[in-house]
């Protein structure tokens, strides 16, 4: 896989890709990186990548020229990259997303900065938008960091043990289960027995079903669309009647389970 990110501020991908998991991918081949800096295409000595906006308006946006012409370098490099931009109007980024990117040789983002940049380079050069959240940052390259590191998760070889990312959060519509090392005892707390016994068929059973129990608790609406199992669904069913239960006794103690508690 290769990334070019087009930025203005190259000093902060690269110390991105010096580290951790992104530095292991990079040393061994896995992924190719190249921070391509919008500066070098700007006109004149003070290379100027904004300008004010038409019509009025606080803040700045991208000039064009600078920015068409570091795409068509970028694309040089890389001719079958789909170009996407970073941005809070795009389309949310999820695992699903991560994955489908994974799937393609080569990859241009595109990260903005002040207001956005000139919608006619949108327009022509972005095939595509994307948004980490409905939140506004000051620039594209944190989301050009999340989008790399959630793919290159999924790129075989990237991650050492090829079984680490089928077991991520999201990968199955679950959420992971709890994870726990040493020390066996932490400030009263102790670790599950069943991860300390050595039966890897009590503990892929204890994990399925903590992974579900945490999902169901945390993001229920996972689980909506999800292709649960068999033993899944036994699960929840069980749990449905145990808190049915619950709620019967609690209301025969002179708690009304439809008032809230208040």
């Amino acid at each position: 896989m290769k990334f070019i990110v087009l930025t203005i501020f190259p000093e902060l991908l690269e110390a991105f890709w010096e580290n951790g998991i992104m530095r292991r991918a990079v040393g061994s081949g896995t992924i190719e990186a190249l921070a391509i800096n919008i500066r070098d295409y700007a006109r004149g000595r003070h290379q100027v990548t904004d300008d004010r906006p038409y019509g009025g308006g606080c803040g700045m946006v991208m000039k064009p020229e600078p920015l068409s012409a570091a795409i068509d370098a970028a694309r040089q490099a890389a001719p079958t990259a789909p170009v996407i931009m970073l941005t809070p109007q795009g389309v949310p980024f999820d695992q699903r997303g991560a994955a489908e990117l994974a799937g393609k040789r080569e990859l241009i983002l595109v990260c903005g900065r002040y207001e956005g940049i000139d919608e006619r380079v949108a327009a022509r050069y972005v095939d595509a938008e994307i948004s980490i959240g409905d939140y506004v940052l000051t620039g594209g390259e944190l989301p050009a960091m999340v989008i790399m590191d959630a793919v290159t998760r999924l790129i075989p070889g990237a991650l050492g043990n090829e079984d680490s990312a089928d077991q991520d959060s999201f990968s199955n519509q679950r959420l992971d289960h709890a994870q726990f090392t040493r020390p066996p005892e932490f400030e009263g707390q102790e670790v599950p027995p069943v991860l300390l016994s050595g039966h890897h068929e009590a503990i892929t059973r204890w994990r399925q079903r903590d992974a579900l129990m945490r999902t169901l608790v945390k993001r229920p609406d996972l689980l909506y669309n999800a292709d649960l199992s068999p033993e899944e669904i036994r699960f929840l069913e069980k749990w449905r009647l145990e808190i049915e239960q619950i709620t019967l006794r609690q209301g025969l103690r002179g708690v009304d389970p439809s008032s809230g508690g208040g």
